[in-house]
C-alpha cells in the first residue's frame, strides 16, 4: 500500500488500489476482511461504491489494515479530543469574578497565605467558591489540560460519503490535470502535486501554463539533478527570481523582503506588552532572508539567465519591477563574475543593459500616455499586452470612456486566458457599484477593503450599469466563440443541479489543505440536524508547551446586535463553548468545541453565524491545526468524563492549516440560519481574537461568492454554444458533469483551458 497515494486519493473521495480495472471480478463475494474494512469505513462516515467493493477483494488483508490506519490518521481518530470542561453542554457558570479572585489569591500566596482551596498540578491555587473543579480536565485559570482521551465517538452520522476506486491510471490522470491547470493551484492542489511529483516521473510532453505550478516542477527537477532540463520552463528573468525566492521562502509568489519582515512583526505582536515579540521577529526574519549561495547554485542560475530567450533590453525591462531584489541576487549569486566567462556573453549583455538602465519600460510608457490623457496611445500600448489590459480595463473605461476602450478590448479578448475573462465578468458588477465593498487579498493572506474608484462619481447610475452590461456582453460573446470552436462528438449533456450552487474558483485560492473533500470555496452544505458542532484540534506532533489557539463564533442578531461565543464568553444565545485551552499536551494535541443550537438561533431571529479560529499566542496559526464542523440528523454525544465530542462520521467539512500559512486568524464558514446552510469560505485576517474579523468584509466576500458565475452556469454556456441537448440522467448523457466530478477543482478548471 502506498500511503502517499492513498492520502491524495482520499481528497478526491476515493481509495487508491494498485490493481488493473480490467481484472476486477464483478461477481465476487465480499470476503471477511473486506466486510470488516467496510465496517471501519462506516465508523468514519464513509461507504464504498460497488466497483470499489469488488476491487477490495483483490488486495490483501494487510493492505486493508494499512488503508484503515491511513484514513484514521487523516480523520484524527488517534489524537486527543478531550476538552477542558467535562460534559460542556452543561455550563460551569464560571465568571470574570472567578478569574479575578483566583488571580488575587495567587498573587498573595494562595494556600501559604491561609486561603482555602486547591493547588493544581500547574501550580495555580484555586480558592473555594470559585471554579467547580470537579467539572474540569485541567486548570480553569491557565487553561492547561491534565487529562487526555484515547477515544472518539463513531457512527453517529446519518450520511455516508461514498468512496470510489482510484487506480494508477486515475492517479496519473489527476497528476496530469494538476500540471495542466489553467488557474493557480490552491494549497490542497499544491500539496497533492508535490506528493505526486515524488511518486511519478514528469510527462515528457506536458504543457505547464501556470508559473507557480512550474516552480514546484523545477524544484523536483533540480533535486533530481536535471537543472539543465528545468531551464526550458524558465522563459523570463522573473521566472528565475520566482524560483530563487520560492527556494528561499517556500512561497511560490514573489513576496518582497520588506513585506515578509513587516508581516513577521505583525504576527508576533501581542496585545499584552510583555509578551510582544514583534521587534525580535522582524530581526529574525531579516537574518533568515540573508542571501548565501554556493558555487554550484551560482553556476546553475548563471546558466539559466544566459539561456533566457529574450533580448538584453527585454530581459532588463522584465527585471525592472523587482530591481532592488535583483541587485541583491546578482551580488549574492556572483553573476558579474560568471558573466565574464566564455559562453556567458548573453548574461553579460543583460547585466550591462540592466545596470546602465539603457532601456525603457512598457509600464512607464503607459503611465506617461495616461498622465498626458492620450487615449489613443494608451489604448494602443495596452493592446500590446492583453493580460495587463484586462487587469486595468475598468479603470481605463472610467478614464477614457466606455465605447473606445471596449471596442479595442474586444479586438484582443480572444487572446486572453479564459480565467481572466471570467474574473472580469465576476468583478464588473461589484466594481461599478459605488455602494459595494471591494476586497483585496494580497499574498500575505490578510483581507483588505478597497475604496471605490473616485472616477465613478463622474458617471450616473444608468451609465455605470451600461458599463457592466457591455463588459458582460464582451465576456459572454468571447466565451461562446471559444466553446463553439471546440470540436466535440457529443450530442447530449447532463449537469447536476448541485453545480449551480458552486462558484467557479477563479481568484479565490484557498490556503488551507482539505484532506477529505476538495470543495470549492462558496460550496453550500445543508444542515440536517438541529445542532452544528464546530471543532478545533491543534498540537499534533508537538511537544507539550504553551500554544494558545482559539475557536470562536459571531452571531448576527436583529437591530445590528451581535452575540459572541469565545474564550471570554463561553455561553451566549444559541451557542456553548467547551472551555479555553492555552497549552497542549505531549504530541497528541488538544481540542475545543462550540455547539450551535439551530432552534435557539431561529427563535432569536439570528441571521448569520460566522465561524473563526485565531492564534492568541505569538506567530500565525499552528501548522497542522484542523478546523471544521460536524452535523447529523441524529443526536451527537458529549462525554461527561472527558468532554470528547468528536465523531469522524459526523464531519461535514474540515480543513488543515498548511506549513506556509501566513495568517493569524481565519474565517472558515458562515451558517445561514434561515436557509439552514453552511457556506464554506476562507477569509484570513490578522488579529488575536474574533473581534479582528471585519463584518463588512465577510459580508462583501459572501456577496462576491453569490454573484460569481457558478460551475453549472459555465457548463450551461458551453452546452448552448455547442448545441448539446440537456438530459436528466447522467448515465444517458454523452457528457456527464456530476457533483463528484466537481470534487476535483483541477478538472473544473479544464473548462477554462480554451
Amino acid at each position: 500500500m502506498n500511503k502517499t497515494l492513498t492520502k491524495v486519493a482520499l481528497r478526491y473521495r476515493a481509495v487508491f488500489l494498485d490493481i488493473n480495472r480490467e481484472n476486477i471480478d464483478k461477481n465476487s463475494e465480499a470476503t471477511v476482511p473486506v466486510m470488516a474494512f467496510v465496517a471501519r469505513l462506516k465508523e468514519n462516515g464513509f461507504c464504498v461504491s460497488e466497483e470499489l467493493l469488488h476491487a477490495l477483494n483483490a488486495v490483501s488483508a494487510d493492505t486493508l489494515a494499512e488503508i484503515t490506519e491511513c484514513i484514521n490518521d487523516v480523520m484524527g481518530v488517534n489524537l486527543n479530543w478531550a476538552s477542558l470542561v467535562k460534559g460542556w453542554n452543561v455550563p460551569t457558570g464560571e465568571s470574570y469574578a472567578d478569574h479575578f479572585l483566583t488571580w488575587v489569591t495567587n498573587i498573595f500566596g494562595g494556600e501559604k497565605a491561609g486561603f482555602k482551596g486547591t493547588t493544581l498540578q500547574c501550580g495555580h491555587f484555586i480558592p473555594e467558591g470559585t471554579f467547580p473543579l470537579e467539572r474540569y480536565n485541567g486548570c480553569p485559570f491557565c487553561g492547561t489540560p491534565f487529562e487526555t482521551a484515547d477515544f472518539v465517538y463513531k457512527g453517529q452520522g446519518n450520511k455516508l460519503k461514498e468512496l470510489r476506486l482510484f487506480t494508477d491510471a486515475d492517479m496519473k490522470k489527476t497528476f496530469a490535470s494538476l500540471l495542466a491547470s489553467a488557474t493557480p493551484l490552491d494549497a490542497t492542489q499544491k500539496d497533492s502535486l508535490e506528493l505526486l511529483l515524488s511518486q511519478y516521473e514528469l510527462p515528457a510532453d506536458e504543457d505547464i501554463t501556470m508559473k507557480e505550478t512550474a516552480m514546484l516542477v523545477i524544484k523536483t527537477m533540480v533535486n533530481q539533478g536535471n537543472a539543465k532540463k528545468a531551464s526550458t520552463l524558465l522563459k523570463t528573468p522573473t521566472d528565475v527570481l520566482r524560483y530563487l525566492w520560492f527556494e528561499k521562502t517556500g512561497y511560490v509568489q514573489i513576496i518582497e523582503p520588506k513585506t515578509l519582515v513587516a508581516h513577521a512583526k505583525k504576527m508576533y505582536y501581542h496585545m499584552f506588552g510583555p509578551l510582544d515579540k514583534g521587534a525580535d521577529a522582524a530581526k529574525d526574519m531579516k537574518q533568515k532572508l540573508m542571501l548565501k549561495y554556493d558555487r554550484k547554485a551560482c553556476l546553475r542560475v548563471a546558466q539559466w539567465m544566459n539561456a533566457i530567450p529574450m533580448s538584453a533590453k527585454q530581459a532588463s525591462e522584465n527585471m525592472n519591477p523587482k530591481r532592488g531584489m535583483w541587485v541583491r541576487m546578482i551580488r549574492a549569486l556572483r553573476l558579474g563574475e560568471y558573466s565574464r566567462k566564455q559562453g556567458m556573453e548573453h548574461l553579460a549583455e543583460i547585466l550591462d543593459v540592466f545596470y546602465k538602465e539603457n532601456y525603457t519600460t512598457w509600464q512607464g510608457r503607459v503611465d506617461k500616455a495616461r498622465s498626458e490623457n492620450d487615449a489613443d496611445k494608451t489604448i494602443d500600448l495596452l493592446k500590446e499586452r492583453p493580460g495587463l489590459f484586462a487587469r486595468c480595463l475598468f479603470a481605463t473605461m472610467l478614464r477614457f470612456g466606455n465605447d473606445n476602450v471596449l471596442a479595442a478590448f474586444d479586438e484582443i479578448s480572444d487572446k486572453l486566458p479564459a480565467r481572466l475573462l471570467l474574473s472580469l465578468g465576476n468583478a464588473a458588477e461589484n466594481y461599478f457599484d459605488t455602494k459595494e465593498t471591494r476586497l483585496a487579498r494580497p499574498i500575505t493572506g490578510v483581507t483588505h477593503r478597497i475604496p471605490s474608484n473616485k472616477l465613478l462619481a463622474l458617471y450616473d447610475e444608468d451609465m455605470r450599469n451600461q458599463m457592466v452590461k457591455d463588459v458582460m456582453e464582451i465576456y459572454k460573446s468571447s466565451m461562446e466563440r471559444r466553446f463553439a470552436a471546440q470540436k466535440t462528438e457529443s450530442k447530449t449533456i447532463y449537469i447536476d443541479p448541485a453545480l449551480y450552487n458552486i462558484p467557479v474558483s477563479v481568484g479565490d485560492r484557498a490556503t488551507t489543505i482539505q484532506d477529505t473533500l476538495c470543495a470549492l470555496m462558496g460550496t453550500r452544505f445543508p444542515v440536517d440536524g438541529d445542532a452544528v458542532r464546530l471543532f478545533l484540534q491543534w498540537g499534533k506532533g508537538l511537544h507539550a508547551q504553551h500554544l494558545d489557539m482559539d475557536l470562536s463564533c459571531r452571531i448576527s442578531l436583529p437591530d445590528n446586535k451581535i452575540a459572541e461565543c469565545a474564550y471570554y464568553k463561553l455561553t451566549c444565545v444559541g451557542a456553548k463553548h467547551s472551555g479555553d485551552i492555552r497549552s497542549i499536551p505531549e504530541m497528541v494535541g488538544t481540542a475545543e468545541y462550540i455547539e450551535l443550537s439551530l432552534p435557539e438561533l431561529e427563535a432569536a431571529n439570528a441571521k448569520y453565524v460566522t465561524f473563526t479560529c485565531n492564534a492568541y499566542s505569538c506567530e500565525s496559526l499552528s501548522p497542522n491545526l484542523v478546523v471544521g464542523w460536524m452535523d447529523s440528523a441524529n443526536p451527537m454525544k458529549i462525554s461527561e468524563k472527558t468532554g470528547v465530542a468528536y465523531d469522524p462520521s459526523c464531519v461535514q467539512h474540515m480543513v488543515r492549516v498548511s506549513e506556509g500559512n501566513l495568517s493569524k486568524g481565519l474565517v472558515f464558514g458562515v451558517l445561514d440560519v434561515a436557509k439552514r446552510e453552511i457556506i464554506w469560505l476562507e477569509m484570513p485576517f490578522t488579529a488575536q481574537t474574533l473581534r479582528g474579523a471585519d463584518s463588512t468584509s465577510i459580508e462583501a466576500l459572501l456577496h462576491k461568492l453569490e454573484n460569481k458565475l457558478s460551475v453549472g452556469e459555465l457548463i450551461d454556456m458551453k452546452a448552448k454554444a455547442q448545441n448539446l441537448e440537456f438530459v436528466t440522467n447522467a448515465v444517458e448523457a454523452d457528457e456527464s458533469y456530476t457533483y463528484e466530478w466537481a470534487l476535483n477543482p483541477a478538472d473544473v478548471t479544464k473548462l477554462l483551458n480554451i
